[in-house]
């Protein structure tokens, strides 16, 4: 299986986890938005 690299969007999220605000991650079905919060 091949890996797709979501470091620009990871480190977005990281960045702003502890701001106080909601964050909603949206998208198609199977696009990698469980993937991103798994590796937070």
């Amino acid at each position: 299986m091949v890996e797709v690299k979501r470091d620009f969007y990871l480190n977005k999220l990281i960045s702003r986890k502890n701001n106080g605000q909601i964050k909603v991650l949206t998208g198609i079905h199977r696009c990698g938005k469980s993937y991103l919060l798994n590796k937070m």
